[in-house]
């Protein structure tokens, strides 16, 4: 017989009677053993109230558990998504920092190599200029002593210098 289809309660089996018959069990020992399983019946019936409230606990304690994992979860897998992506920004930004640290340094170079060229350039006018002067100077000097050569001269012939 199904669980469902026949139900027996603890005051079933205290109302329940049996006919009289000539020869059969003692009232009073039917009547001990009815009031013992009607106890029984009652002590298992509170357990098992007791046991659903604590399964109905359990049950409620599991989900919130249950829900709690999935929160964790999901901090877990949102702190790894952001940690990728500072992670990612990171990475931007060095190669950020990077390029611009090489565009600067490549125009002082630049800066350095224009320096030099016109320090360069500046020596070898200065160069230029000195060899004029010294070209200029010496014309200057051999003139002076064809000067000074020809009155040597002339005061050597006696004719007064011209």
């Amino acid at each position: 017989m199904s669980e469902d289809g026949f139900r027996l309660t603890p005051i079933d089996v205290r109302s329940q009677e049996f006919r009289k018959a000539a020869i059969g069990y003692n009232t009073a020992e039917v009547e001990d053993f009815r009031e013992r399983v009607a106890e029984e019946m009652e002590r298992l019936i509170r357990n098992r109230a007791v046991l659903e409230e604590r399964l109905q606990n359990a049950r409620e304690q599991l989900k919130s558990l249950r829900e709690r994992e999935k929160a964790i979860n999901d901090a877990v897998m949102m702190a790894q998504e952001l940690r990728a992506g500072a992670q990612e920004s990171a990475q931007r930004e060095a190669e950020l920092i990077t390029r611009e640290a090489r565009i600067a340094a490549d125009k002082i170079v630049d800066e350095a190599r224009e320096a030099e060229a016109g320090v360069l350039h500046s020596t070898a006018e200065a160069q230029r200029q000195f060899t004029a002067y010294i070209s200029a100077f010496r014309r200057l000097l051999d003139r002076h002593l064809a000067e000074i050569d020809a009155l040597a001269q002339h005061e050597q012939d006696g004719s007064p210098p011209e």
